[in-house]
């Protein structure tokens, strides 16, 4: 028997007697998710479901009929009761996917952001519209996670070279894995240390690449279970106002032998003004672009310094 949430922080009881179809055992387990507080229970009951059985969707929708296997039996009982709990999807299957890339991950690194891939597709854009075409270039990804961002730029630009910062040593880990399975591994190099300052005493980035912390401390405790309760605080709380990051980012330019021509930061929401003037302070007049995410929230913020 399999303990699984109940919404309220009790627990309930999730068990699939046998025989069961595949829908039927996806209908209890719908349910269940339903009842516990996941919110779209029923989607996410399916990608666990197709998971078990390692199905894509159209298989999954033309054996909907068949009999479920004893063995996936047990295994979705187990991954339905953590989801139930809170447990993030991706954190149970182990993947996500960004860019249209599969990138594995753990407790260890936020779960990649639909709202990130338009930071990687802005920061594409400026690129070429500043170096041209086929420009072999070195960005930077600090922060770097799971490596979505620095590993999505290696496999869509063959000539540039990347750098991936992280204070933490499992992120670190879990990047330079998913780099190896995108054989983009050879083109990244790898730093453990605090925000930009690896790259002091280094060879000039052209582009400096963050999506911080910035959370503030006191939203902490409204966030979905799933992140609170789940996801790496420090990948999360940004300080008091969720700004901390960007400051100390744009203080340690200081360091650095030469500043990138171009920086990029993913950010909450309303904190795209705050952000841009830091920029624009800290000498990044040429151009200061604002992108919108697909909800209309001002999500990221593009600075270019004059030559």
């Amino acid at each position: 028997m399999i303990m699984s949430g109940n919404g309220d922080g009790t627990e309930r009881q999730f068990h699939l007697e046998l025989p069961l179809t595949i829908r039927e055992a996806w209908l209890q387990a719908s349910s269940c998710l339903c009842a516990s507080g996941v919110e779209d229970g029923q989607h996410h009951a399916e990608l666990l479901l197709r998971h078990v059985l390692g199905w894509g969707r159209a298989a999954y929708l033309s054996r909907l009929q068949e009999l479920l296997p004893e063995a996936a039996a047990a295994a979705y009982e187990a991954m339905i009761a953590r989801r139930s709990l809170g447990e993030p999807t991706q954190y149970i299957m182990g993947e996500a996917y960004f860019y249209g890339l599969r990138f594995e991950v753990s407790a260890d690194v936020l779960i990649p952001r639909p709202e990130t891939e338009l930071l990687v597709e802005a920061v594409l854009e400026e690129a070429k519209l500043l170096y041209g075409e086929r420009a072999s270039l070195t960005a930077a990804d600090i922060g770097t996670g799971s490596g979505a961002i620095a590993c999505t730029i290696a496999y869509e630009r063959p000539e540039w070279q990347l750098v991936a910062v992280d204070i933490s040593l499992g992120a670190l880990q879990m990047a330079q894995h998913n780099a190896a399975l995108l054989h983009v591994d050879e083109r990244i190099e790898w730093l453990e240390g605090d925000l930009i300052m690896p790259l002091q005493g280094r060879v000039p980035v052209d582009i400096l690449i963050s999506n911080p912390p910035y959370i503030p401390e006191s939203d902490m405790r409204e966030l979905q279970r799933e992140v609170r309760d789940f996801e790496p605080h420090t990948a999360l709380v940004g300080g008091a106002d969720g700004l901390d990051p960007y400051r100390r980012m744009m203080g340690m330019l200081a360091y650095l032998s030469e500043r990138p021509r171009m920086v990029a930061f993913e950010l909450g929401q309303g904190q795209a003004r705050e952000v841009a003037a830091l920029v624009e302070q800290a000498g990044y007049t040429e151009k200061i672009r604002i992108v919108q995410d697909l909800a209309g929230i001002e999500r990221h913020v593009i600075g270019i310094r004059p030559l």
